[in-house]
């Protein structure tokens, strides 16, 4: 089944983390702002699209260590560029970059530094909170548990 997330982000900062969707793409627009994206889940598929339209924006994907980017069909416009330190040589997981940035940033980040900056939200603290009165663990920070 084909679905399509849509997230949108105007000069605000919009956050999908933890295990939040079962999507195989994603329609990213971003002005002004900064998007963070979580696909570390173990339910999302190997085969990923992202479909950006980025004005001056930051988006920070969040992606397992044995995920490959794909940049090749992203148009820039100005300055910019996918910050990616990381990334292996061959991947097991794609993730496709498709569309338009113009003076914009991809953030990658990947193990240790991905489950530090999901830590460093108020979405893992709400998620931490909740887990403690129901007895289980957070997920925000690692979603494969």
């Amino acid at each position: 089944m084909n679905t399509t997330e849509r997230i949108h982000s105007d000069h605000a900062v919009t956050r999908r983390l933890g295990n939040w969707t079962t999507a195989d793409s994603f329609e990213v627009r971003s002005r002004h702002g900064q998007t963070v994206i979580d696909l570390r889940s173990p339910g999302l598929p190997a085969d990923l699209d992202l479909r950006l339209e980025l004005d001056h924006a930051v988006v920070k994907l969040l992606v397992p260590e044995d995920a490959a980017i794909d940049q090749w069909d992203l148009h820039w416009t100005g300055r910019g560029k996918v910050k990616d330190w990381q990334a292996p040589a061959r991947g097991e997981r794609r993730i496709r970059l498709t569309g338009t940035a113009a003076g914009s940033e991809i953030r990658v980040q990947r193990g240790g530094v991905a489950i530090v900056s999901a830590m460093l939200t108020r979405e893992y603290l709400e998620d931490a909170r909740q887990a403690r009165r129901n007895g289980t663990y957070p997920t925000v920070d690692d979603p494969t548990r």
